[in-house]
């Protein structure tokens, strides 16, 4: 290979001479072509093309090395089927980012989308497809653009922008395309939407130039980035300039007058636009300048030409592949560099299309680029179609309010009908669909977003309530105790005789140890406290109705049944039927209590279905069997007991324990239905306050109308404790009996 690169006065401009490296070395080979690229777009490098890459761009039949300033198909990226191929504009797959995140920035998520009817617009459309079910982005309808004017699909086409709510379009199409589809636009007069383009037609003079365009409403976008090249437009100016004084003389010579100025208005209006070129050339310009640079820059590396002369003659088609994917060097104030697809890593400019009077402009109105992908926007350039100039709304359904998921309705995920949470779950922002439940210890009101930790609530020592509840429970042991002690000292006096005797002692510390276990049901329940509260309450309550059940059947069984039945008073008497009665109902009691506590053991519960925003500390069984059976074997006890008190209720006044028992048991008896039906209505954070104060209440009542009378006569009323008044009440109740009879 024997070739010399000489270097002209503008630093990194390489001249080839002579050689064969355009036989491997091709920056734009026919392979563009069959991906659909228009070549339309006239850029004025005819200086470049025709120093540089006319040598280079002959017989790329089999090229090593493209670089394309034009081909921006995705499928170029892929590395596999295109090892040698880099390019300087963007890929199509980072436009579709860009307009996606457009549509995310104004939040746009019910658009309709159209591509023309080749690879361009059909691989745009497929990627737009692909990153809108990512974004959660809608396409109300997506179709192709025909291009035969007359095809009653491309009239289907925009009558379809009409049917569907869809306020922005995306047309990802070739100018040619947009222009043939704009047309129908304009004729069917769709207004009032938001047009996003592509850069292949935001900026062509083609479609701005279509009559009626203005009106279709406000068309946003995105073109290659701009840089400026003034002095390759000053040359282009110059050598325009040049060449039409020669076709003017050639037209004078060989025309007639008319000929010659039909031919110097045409040749006219070529000048001017090729002296003022549209931005659609001027904006890819700057693409093909870095395609040249980076070849240059290149084999500038290659030859070993930093010190302006080369060292080296032969370069391989591979090594400057190689060398071209390192190309990192700056133009015009942008840096150049190729990411490992052989992509430029730049991004694009949005442009938003300004009228005034029938002149067109644009005004950049930000910029999109990669690496990291960034939208930038400039707000105060925006000029929207509406009439308060605020950005459109599209959306399929209008968000939600707080609290609230979405029920999707048909196939698109935009369109919503919003529901409330229910309490107990909460909508998570990361899912708008589903309304999540919340973890078992916390909860949530209806159209909760959040979920809150629900109050552990139990008969805390330092509750106001809990507090009266301890005072009246040591208040009674006081009382207890005092009654017990002064029983003792009394213990040989009537009322104490007539009482029970040792019964008494024995229904007061089965009274006061059922006292003592209320204190189990304050604080936060334990095992232990479980175990023993229900068992110690039963049992102790058990041997107080059984006491006292055992004392009036044998004061009955004194005066009423003696002399009707006296071998059954004396087996009572003898046998000491008192201790085995009460021996007997208590023993029961116990077997039943050990054998639950041993199959069906209490133990600390938290119950989560008291109220939504608490936690109730509790003890409870496997089944509440053990509490059913224990109280209902009380209360069966109970009704026994009231009915041998109401038996003897003409005994005599002294000896009659009847209204005193029977006032106990309708107390309890009051308590215990009340506890029933408040349980069953209300399961709220005063459950256990209201279960001390039911058990309370009725040792009140047992103590009150019990032992508080005797009480009374014993303190207050010492006359009536004597043998003499006890005498004289049993011959009152004889006399009575008698006459009676």
């Amino acid at each position: 290979m024997d070739f010399q690169i000489v270097w002209d006065s503008a630093p990194l401009t390489p001249v080839i001479r002579k050689g064969d490296l355009y036989s491997t070395v091709c920056l734009f080979s026919p392979m563009e072509c069959c991906y659909g690229v228009d070549y339309s777009r006239s850029c004025a490098f005819s200086i470049i093309t025709t120093n540089i890459l006319s040598c280079l761009v002959l017989a790329c039949s089999t090229p090593l090395l493209q670089v394309s300033y034009e081909a921006s198909s995705p499928m170029l990226s892929l590395k596999r089927a295109h090892p040698s191929f880099l390019r300087t504009i963007p890929s199509d797959r980072l436009q579709a980012e860009a307009l996606m995140n457009l549509l995310k920035f104004f939040q746009w998520t019910w658009v309709v989308a159209v591509g023309s009817d080749n690879t361009y617009g059909r691989q745009g459309l497929q990627t737009l497809r692909e990153l809108a079910i990512k974004e959660g982005i809608c396409f109300a309808y997506h179709g192709i653009i025909s291009m035969e004017t007359s095809n009653p699909d491309l009239r289907v086409n925009v009558k379809e922008l009409r049917v569907f709510n869809a306020k922005v379009a995306i047309v990802f199409a070739n100018k040619r395309s947009a222009r043939v589809f704009f047309q129908e636009v304009v004729w069917q007069n769709v207004t009032g939407k938001v047009w996003l383009g592509t850069e292949d037609w935001s900026l062509s003079q083609e479609l701005w130039e279509i009559q009626g365009i203005r009106g279709i409403g406000t068309v946003i976008g995105v073109t290659i980035m701009h840089a400026p090249l003034p002095r390759l437009w000053e040359f282009e100016a110059a050598s325009r300039r040049s060449e039409s004084h020669g076709i003017e003389a050639k037209c004078s010579q060989s025309c007639s007058e008319t000929c010659s100025q039909l031919c110097s208005q045409l040749h006219a209006r070529n000048l001017q636009y090729l002296l003022n070129p549209s931005p659609y050339d001027t904006q890819g310009c700057f693409n093909v300048y870095s395609a040249v640079y980076a070849v240059a820059h290149s084999l500038h590396h290659l030859l070993d030409c930093q010190t302006g002369v080369c060292r080296k003659d032969t370069v391989y088609p591979w090594q400057l592949l190689k060398e071209i994917k390192k190309a990192n060097f700056s133009v015009k104030g942008r840096q150049i560099y190729f990411d490992s697809n052989g992509d430029p890593l730049t991004g694009y400019d949005l442009v938003l299309w300004k009228w005034a009077g029938q002149n067109w402009s644009y005004d950049a109105i930000g910029s999109f680029s990669t690496n990291p992908p960034d939208l930038t926007i400039h707000k105060g350039k925006l000029q929207w179609h509406t009439s308060d100039n605020q950005v459109p709304v599209s959306i399929c359904s209008k968000d939600c309010g707080v609290g609230e998921h979405k029920v999707q309705q048909g196939i698109h995920q935009c369109c919503f009908d919003c529901v409330a949470c229910s309490p107990g779950t909460f909508l998570n922002r990361s899912d708008r669909y589903t309304c999540q439940r919340c973890q078992k210890d916390q909860w949530a009101p209806a159209r909760s977003e959040t979920c809150f930790p629900r109050a552990t609530v139990f008969l805390d020592w330092g509750d106001r309530i809990a507090q009266v509840l301890l005072t009246a429970t040591t208040l009674l042991l006081l009382l207890l105790a005092g009654t017990l002690a002064v029983f003792v000292r009394k213990v040989h006096t009537p009322v104490v005789r007539s009482a029970g005797g040792w019964l008494c002692f024995v229904m007061l510390s089965a009274l006061a140890c059922a006292n003592v276990s209320m204190y189990c049901n304050f604080g936060p329940p334990s095992r232990y406290t479980c175990m023993l509260r229900l068992p110690m309450y039963t049992v102790s309550f058990n041997v107080c109705l059984a006491c006292m059940a055992a004392r009036s059947f044998q004061i009955l069984l004194i005066f009423k049944m003696a002399s009707k039945a006296p071998g059954l008073y004396e087996a009572w008497k003898n046998h000491h039927g008192c201790g085995i009665f009460i021996g007997v109902c208590t023993g029961l009691q116990v077997i039943m209590s050990l054998i639950f506590l041993c199959i069906n053991p209490s133990f600390p519960n938290k119950n989560y279905d008291v109220a939504d925003q608490m936690i109730l500390l509790e003890c409870k069984n496997h089944s509440n069997v053990t509490a059913v059976i224990g109280m209902v074997y009380n209360a069966l006890l109970a009704i026994f007991c009231f009915v041998i008190s109401y038996m003897g209720k003409d005994l005599p006044n002294s000896y009659n324990e009847a209204k005193c028992t029977t006032f106990s048991l309708v107390i309890y008896f009051v308590s215990l239905i009340s506890y029933a039906t408040i349980f069953s209505i209300y399961r709220g954070k005063y459950v256990p306050a209201i279960y001390v104060a039911f058990l309370l209440l009725t040792l009140y009542g047992v103590f009150g109308g019990y032992f508080i009378p005797k009480m009374y006569i014993i303190l207050f009323r010492s006359e009536l404790n004597t043998h003499e008044h006890f005498q004289i009440s049993i011959q009152s109740y004889t006399k009575k009996k008698n006459v009676s009879d």
